[in-house]
């Protein structure tokens, strides 16, 4: 589970940097409103303590700290891993599949993310769900 926070944490982030009139910097938040990390309008993504973790491109490629590529997000909602095999996918209502297409979570209107038993893990206002999901289910900035 702690696993999957973190995951979810990244996905977060990754939403923020593609947010339409991004602050130059935006917070990403736990269930608990403990703040996990930040995006920066040029894509760069830190963690809680400002540390570089992962870039985003513009084309929806996700990198790691060190640029490596780990991730692509397609922009029918499916999420590919550095490789292009599709690991999720990001439905119009929020609910979230994994590769398989079972449901890994949720990402509600309000921004609110919850796991598949509807607990909140954490919080995305004002940011596109695949951005989210990406964050919080599917990349791990380590």
């Amino acid at each position: 589970m702690k696993a999957l926070r973190f995951i979810l944490a990244s996905i977060i982030t990754l939403v923020i940097a593609f947010s339409p009139g991004s602050a130059s910097a935006a917070t990403v938040q736990d269930g608990s409103y403990r703040i996990v990390g930040h995006i920066k309008s040029d894509g760069t993504i830190q963690d809680g303590s400002y540390r570089i973790i992962g870039h985003i491109k513009s084309d929806g490629t996700v990198q790691d700290g060190s640029y490596r590529i780990i991730g692509h997000i397609k922009s029918d909602g499916t999420i590919q891993d550095g490789s292009y095999r599709t690991v999720g996918h990001v439905k119009s209502d929020g609910t979230i599949q994994d590769g398989s297409y079972r449901i890994v979570g949720h990402i509600k209107s309000d921004g609110t993310v919850q796991d598949s038993s509807y607990r909140t893990i954490g919080h995305a206002r004002d940011i596109p769900q695949k951005w989210v999901a990406v964050f919080f289910f599917f990349n791990n900035f380590k």
